[in-house]
């Protein structure tokens, strides 16, 4: 059975830094996007960052590209959201997911159940 286990949310001032990873079993994900998503309280899930397979292509939403950090270690089947200045904004429970594909799409196929970030003012 695939599962996703989030680890490294927590409680943060503005401004400062969390480090979320993400470790694959049941599965190897090395051949295959992953990335994370989060959702705020009433508002709907929304994408943060995404790395292809082998780690080469790097996706982010505007909202963090130039904070926030994806990267991968295949051989630990984990993936990281490295993020760094942190805004209140960023407050919601992100998610790990990977999809059945090499590289990032609309669609991913396995989730996570989440971890809560929450960065006060």
């Amino acid at each position: 059975q695939v599962q996703l286990v989030e680890s490294g949310g927590g409680l943060v001032q503005a401004g400062g830094s969390l480090r979320l990873s993400c470790a694959a079993s049941g599965r190897t994900f090395s051949s295959n996007a992953m990335g994370w998503f989060r959702q705020a309280p009433g508002k709907e899930r929304e994408f943060v960052a995404a790395i292809n397979w082998r780690g080469g292509n790097t996706y982010y939403a505007d909202s963090v590209k130039g904070r926030f950090t994806i990267s991968r270690d295949n051989a630990k089947n984990t993936v990281y959201l490295q993020m760094d200045s942190l805004k209140p904004e960023d407050t919601a429970v992100y998610y790990c997911a990977a999809s059945n594909r090499p590289d990032h799409s609309r669609r991913y196929d396995y989730w996570g159940q989440g971890t809560q970030v929450t960065v006060s003012s």
